[in-house]
C-alpha cells in the first residue's frame, strides 16, 4: 500500500510542472496527458492491439527507484535508481494483444496497463506511441514460459521483456499445459501466432514438459512442423530445450529422467530438440544444459529459491527470481547467436 501511494504523489507532484498536451487519435500522448492517465500506481492507455514504444522520465526531488510491469504481470523495466534531484529517461517496446496474457486465458483489460512499482517510485512523465520499426520476438511454449496470471508463479518469457530496450518487443504466446500436439491443434495457439510472424522475427519454441505421452516420431514431426511454419512466414525459428525440473539425486546431480525431461515412453526431449535443430539448421538455445549447470552449482538448498519449492512444493515452475535468472540466460543466447542486436539489450 505504501509503494502505491508514493507512486501517485510522484506522478501528481512532478506532472503539474509539465506543459499540457492533448492525446491524439493514434494513441500518441504528450507528457502531462500521459500522467493524466495514471492513478493509484497504474497508467492506462486506450490503444488497440499492436506494438507500442513507451518513453518514461523517472526521478524527482528525492532519491527514487522505479520499476514497470505491464498487462499480465510482464516485467518491462527493471528497478531503476535515480539520485535525488535528477531525471533519467528510459524506453521500451511493448506488445498489446487480446487475451493479454495466456492465449487461452481471460481477455484482460482492453488497452495497455502499466504498473509503476519499485522501492521508491517516481514517474515524472510518460509517453506512448505506436512502434514503427520494432522487432518482435515470439514465444511458443508452456507454463514454464508463459505470462503467469498469479503470484508467486512466473514464466521466463514473462521476465524476458525487461532485458530489451526500445525497438525489441516480446510477444509471449506460451500457454499453460500445452504440448507440441495441443499447441498445433488449438486454433487459439499456432493458427493464431503463425499469421502474425513477419520477416526476420525470431520465434522461440520451448515445448516438452507436457509431451509426457508423445512418442519420439510424433514429437520430432511436430517440432519440424513448427520450424517449417515459421520459415514459410519469413521468420527465424529458434528451438529451445526445456528448463530442468528441480529433482536431485543423492549425489547432488539432477535426476536423468524426471529432471531432464525424459518421458514415460523413454523419449529424451532435449536430445530430440537438439537433433532437429542440427538436422534443420535451426539456431538452438540449450536451456536444459544451462539451467542444469546453474541448478547443480547452487545445490539442493540454494536452488529452491529459483522454483516454488517452499511456496507450493513445486519443483517445475519458477519463482519471479528463477524466471528472471532463466530469462537472462535466454537473452544472452539471443545476443551470442546474433538473433537480436547487442545494442538492443538492457544489461543487468
Amino acid at each position: 500500500m505504501r509503494r502505491i501511494s508514493i507512486a501517485v504523489v510522484a506522478a501528481v507532484t512532478l506532472g503539474t510542472a509539465l506543459p499540457a498536451a492533448p492525446a491524439t487519435a493514434d494513441g500518441t500522448t504528450g507528457a502531462s496527458a500521459g500522467l493524466a492517465r495514471c492513478a493509484a500506481g497504474v497508467c492506462h492507455f486506450d490503444v488497440p492491439p499492436g506494438t507500442y514504444d513507451v518513453r518514461l522520465e523517472l526521478g524527482g526531488a528525492d532519491a527514487s527507484s522505479t520499476s514497470v510491469t505491464g498487462e499480465t504481470r510482464r516485467s518491462l523495466l527493471p528497478e531503476t535508481p535515480v539520485p535525488a534531484g535528477e531525471r533519467v529517461v528510459r524506453a521500451f517496446t511493448v506488445n498489446v494483444r487480446t487475451p493479454e496474457g495466456e492465449p487461452t486465458g481471460p481477455d484482460g483489460t482492453p488497452g495497455l496497463d502499466l504498473r509503476i512499482g519499485g522501492s521508491a517510485p517516481a514517474l515524472a512523465a510518460i509517453r506512448v506511441t505506436p512502434a514503427r520499426h520494432a522487432r518482435e520476438i515470439f514465444l511458443v511454449g508452456d507454463s514454464t514460459v508463459c505470462d503467469q496470471p498469479g503470484d508467486p508463479y512466473s514464466g521466463w518469457g514473462q521476465q524476458l521483456p525487461q532485458y530489451f530496450r526500445k525497438g525489441v518487443s516480446v510477444a509471449n504466446y506460451a500457454d499453460s499445459g500445452e504440448s507440441t500436439v495441443s499447441y498445433l491443434g488449438n486454433p487459439r495457439l499456432w493458427a493464431t501466432v503463425r499469421p502474425l510472424i513477419r520477416r526476420g522475427d525470431p520465434v522461440l519454441v520451448q515445448l516438452a514438459h507436457n509431451d509426457k505421452t508423445t512418442d519420439e516420431a510424433t514429437y520430432r514431426a511436430n517440432l519440424e512442423t513448427l520450424v517449417a511454419g515459421v520459415r514459410e512466414r519469413g521468420g527465424q525459428p529458434v528451438l529451445v530445450t526445456p528448463i530442468v525440473r528441480r529433482w536431485f539425486n543423492a549425489d547432488g546431480t539432477l535426476n536423468n529422467g524426471t529432471a531432464l525431461l525424459v518421458n514415460g515412453l523413454g523419449v529424451d526431449h532435449p536430445a530430440v530438440v537438439r537433433s532437429v535443430a542440427a538436422a534443420r539448421d535451426v539456431p538452438l538455445i540449450d536451456l536444459t544444459a544451462k539451467t542444469k549447470e546453474l541448478v547443480e552449482s547452487l545445490g539442493v538448498e540454494a536452488s529452491k529459491a529459483l522454483y516454488l519449492t517452499a511456496e507450493a512444493r513445486d519443483n517445475t515452475h519458477t519463482s519471479v527470481r528463477g524466471a528472471a535468472r532463466y530469462a537472462r540466460l535466454v537473452r544472452d543466447e539471443l545476443v551470442t547467436r546474433h538473433l537480436v542486436p547487442r545494442g538492443s539489450v538492457r544489461v543487468g
